[in-house]
């Protein structure tokens, strides 16, 4: 994993939002990135293969979850990850919302800094909103 992948997730967000700040023609829509935009796209990271159900550990190397998925705040920022601890086969797994900022990638792993799985699990459950 590259260093400050989370981070360059981020800015991609905000590069994208930027991007399509351009005024339309009237009877016109755009509705993908152009081609140079595609070039900038394809350079830049996978959340589905290098991050989504990814393990994360903390830095003794203990695996305390995995990420079971990115929140995009409405401002387009990438803001949380949403972290699986414990349970099996998916069952019984307490999700909690990390800030992305807290995450350190280290040599191709991602690192929760001071995190064990006892004290993710004493956070408070992540649920998502009901619409």
């Amino acid at each position: 994993m590259k260093t400050g992948i989370f981070v360059a997730l981020a800015g991609l967000f905000v590069v994208a939002s930027a991007a399509h700040s351009e005024a339309q023609t009237a009877g016109s829509s755009l509705v993908a990135v152009s081609v140079e935009e595609l070039r900038e796209v394809a350079t830049g990271w996978s959340a589905k293969k290098q991050i989504l159900g990814k393990d994360v550990y903390n830095e003794g190397g203990d695996k305390i979850g995995s990420v079971q998925d990115l929140i995009v705040a409405p401002n387009r920022s990438l803001s949380y990850a949403i972290i699986g601890v414990g349970g099996f086969l998916g069952v019984g797994v307490h999700d909690v919302a990390i800030p992305v900022s807290a995450f350190k990638p280290q040599m191709g792993k991602i690192i929760l800094p001071g995190a064990t799985k006892d004290a993710l699990k004493a956070t408070p459950k992540f649920e998502y909103a009901k619409n």
